[in-house]
């Protein structure tokens, strides 16, 4: 296999959140009083509980469960909700163990309840200083923890891993995994395997150079940290990557460009998995920083490894065992961390079971890999794609002639958000069915020729070429809601090709989970928790739980029962960045943990959250040169957080009604000066003049007076 692969109206794809942290004061240590076993020995299949991240080691997500099932799944009703107090993004999959479920929300809170009733048991904040919310890529997020030994780990926003006693809710130790000089964010959950907990970062889109890292789980002492991009300099990092950077992957960069200042990306921020079989981590990187790779690293002619990598490494050590590229030289945000699964497929001699990873990353293709040697077995498009025409005999994309615009733009599908984000997708092995949660979200891609000092979003990209400060008119509205799309796709990996798919109104929806009993379930952007016939795809129950669902669901069982249950709340890249798509609205709503079971009778309650009054507040001033200015700086800087052309979706306050957009000298208080950083928007006095700050003042009046009906 050749090197490189193995040894329009745009939607930004990704939405900011953190940057430096100031903890509160310290909180009591405790010593570890839960029970002292190995819970992972048990963790085989997910059954009676869900004791990781994808209910196994193997990552299927897929529940041995069958109480549920297609013939009385109808009769699921609501056993229980608990608020979690918060309006932004929440995507944790919750672990239960021993009758206790142990769910996180934004801001990397970890709450602790009974999983009988949702009672409270205690709630751990690890104190994040609220002006960190400027330096990660998609909202506050946190996806969940992991447990040994009655020991909980988790990975805290500003960049701490810590170890938490699971019955107190004392912290244990803590032990800051990053720099916290550079913009980097913790987000994803944490992993367990044998003696050591494995950690990721984000914050690719800023600037950073990512890597995993394995720390003790008794003391929090590093064991061992493989990087994911060279050294700046080339040079060893006393670290377990040290060895396959200077035999092979340094040679896939040039020595000059962005990546030398910025660190180059290739964060390891989501999917990581222990291969018991080969005794081995595999887990996936992500985009290079810049994306553009031009100016990322415009000497190199290499593939810049291992941006957009799936990564194998033996589990003791961290030493580099395998890889595969999925997106060579990266141009795109195709990151390869989406869900990596394991299984077993019968694609060794003569149809016998062969061990393999399946992934759908970023990029729109579906692999299926050797899990032992990283050999690519076979892929192919699982949504549309125009940036490439299909994959070569190794697995390697051909690229179409408008992929990568040296000048102008290109409309390219997938776009950044990818065809498959990170909202895990499942996997049925009675079956042999992944189900996808997919989208279609194109976007316009037009480089810049130097890097821009004027924005903290470290691209390489202008998004905003082709927008002007003219509003939408209906008709567009209504063509661009139409060409973004979402889908659940149950697709088999040994003919790869799709068995059956269920269009949805919009993407980004939830996670998925399987069970044995034949169900797949799935939470939806409008708020649905949806049971489907995991052969055919019909739908069999639904049930509105009052906020959009990006979480996934876990399934667990007490006292004979089993429990179906969703952590709720609107939020994540998506929903900060692609408000204009929605035909209205989107009224805040808190995010809450529901939990259902046959023959339950309660409800959700409603959330009683006053909705936004849609006033401007101010007159409108400014030349047209003035609007314009406004709407450059708007969208390199405020964009992400507040939506194109200052539509909001809901999810952080729509300037268009902000008070401050009354009073100049209030407005740059906020936009300049940072008087509303313990809410997370920091100051921009570095990035935006107060010329630029009253334009930008300018643009959102603008588009207060001539906001979309229902807008």
């Amino acid at each position: 296999m050749p090197l490189s692969n193995r040894v329009s109206i745009p939607v930004l794809a990704a939405a900011l959140a953190l940057a430096a942290c100031n903890p509160k004061a310290e909180q009591p240590q405790a010593e570890a009083t839960g029970p002292q076993e190995d819970v992972y020995a048990r963790a085989g299949s997910a059954g009676a509980e869900w004791l990781t991240y994808g209910g196994t080691y193997d990552e299927q997500r897929h529940s041995s469960l069958k109480g549920i099932a297609p013939a009385n799944v109808a009769q699921l009703g609501v056993a229980w909700t608990y608020d979690l107090n918060s309006n932004r993004g929440i995507e944790a999959t919750p672990i239960v163990h021993d009758g206790v479920m142990y769910v996180t929300s934004s801001w990397s809170i970890l709450h602790a309840l009974d999983a009988r009733t949702g009672q409270e048991l205690w709630v751990y904040d690890p104190g994040a200083d609220r002006s960190v919310g400027v330096d990660a890529c998609c909202d506050v997020v946190n996806r969940g923890v992991a447990i040994k030994d009655g020991v909980l780990f988790l990975g805290v926003i500003d960049g701490r891993l810590e170890a938490i006693d699971a019955k107190s809710g004392k912290r244990i130790w803590s032990v800051q995994t990053v720099d916290r000089s550079k913009p980097y964010t913790v987000t994803g959950a944490p992993r367990v395997v044998k003696d050591m907990v494995l950690i990721g970062n984000g914050g690719a889109e800023l600037g950073v150079r990512g890597y995993l890292s394995a720390y003790d789980v008794k003391s929090g002492k590093l064991v061992w940290r493989f990087y994911t991009v060279p050294n700046p300099k080339m040079q060893p990092d006393g670290a377990a990557s040290d060895r396959i950077f200077a035999s092979l992957a340094n040679a896939s960069w040039g020595r000059n460009g962005q990546w030398t200042k910025d660190g180059g990306g290739g964060t390891v921020w989501d999917s990581i998995v222990y291969d018991t079989q080969n005794d081995q981590i595999v887990f996936g990187v992500g985009n290079g920083s810049p994306w553009n790779a031009q100016l990322r690293d415009p000497d190199g002619r290499g593939d810049n490894l291992f941006l957009s990598s799936i990564v194998a490494v033996d589990a003791d050590s961290g030493r580099y065992k395998w890889h595969f590229q999925t997106t060579p030289r990266d141009n795109w945000d195709y990151t390869a961390t989406q869900t990596i699964i394991l299984a077993e497929l019968p694609l060794g001699e003569n149809g016998a079971p062969r061990r393999v990873v399946m992934q759908a990353p970023k990029n729109g293709f579906f692999y299926v890999l050797d899990a032992r040697s990283g050999q690519f077995l076979s892929g192919k498009g699982y949504v549309p794609q125009n940036w490439t025409t299909g994959l070569d005999a190794n697995g390697r994309p051909v690229e179409t002639a408008t992929a990568r615009p040296v000048s102008g733009s290109s409309l390219l599908l997938p776009g950044p958000q990818g065809g498959h984000n990170w909202h895990p997708m499942a996997y049925n092995p009675e079956l042999k069915l992944a189900y996808i949660p997919a989208q279609e979200l194109p976007q316009g891609y037009a480089p810049k020729s130097k890097a821009d000092p004027r924005t903290k979003w470290n691209t390489g990209f202008g998004f905003e070429e082709g927008m002007t400060v003219d509003p939408l008119d209906p008709a567009t509205l209504k063509g661009l809601r139409a060409a973004y799309k979402g889908r659940l796709i149950a697709w088999d990996p040994v003919r790869q090709e799709a068995r059956w798919t269920v269009e949805q109104p919009t993407p980004s929806n939830g996670g998925v989970l399987s069970t044995a009993s034949g169900l797949v379930f799935q939470g939806l952007v409008g708020g649905d928790l949806v049971a489907y016939d995991a052969a055919t795809g019909k739908p069999l129950w639904r049930h509105n739980v009052k906020a959009g669902i990006a979480a996934p669901p876990v399934t667990y069982e007490l006292d004979g029962e089993q429990y179906l249950a969703v952590a709720s709340g609107w939020g994540g890249a998506y929903a900060l960045s692609a408000g204009f798509l929605f035909d209205k609205a989107v009224q805040s709503n808190l995010g809450r943990v529901i939990a259902f079971k046959l023959g339950a009778q309660g409800s959700v309650p409603d959330h009683g959250l006053l909705p936004v009054r849609r006033e401007p507040q101010a007159a409108a001033f400014g030349d047209p040169a003035m609007l314009q200015r406004g709407f450059v700086a708007y969208s390199r800087n405020c964009m992400v957080c507040h939506g194109p052309m200052a539509i909001s979706s809901g999810v952080l306050p729509d300037l268009r009604w902000a008070p401050t957009t009354g009073d100049a000298e209030a407005w740059s208080d906020v936009v300049r000066h940072g008087s509303r950083a313990s809410n997370g928007m920091v100051g921009f006095a570095k990035l935006l003049s107060p010329a630029d700050s009253e334009a930008i003042r300018a643009y959102v009046v603008h588009q207060s007076l001539n906001a979309p009906d229902g807008k």
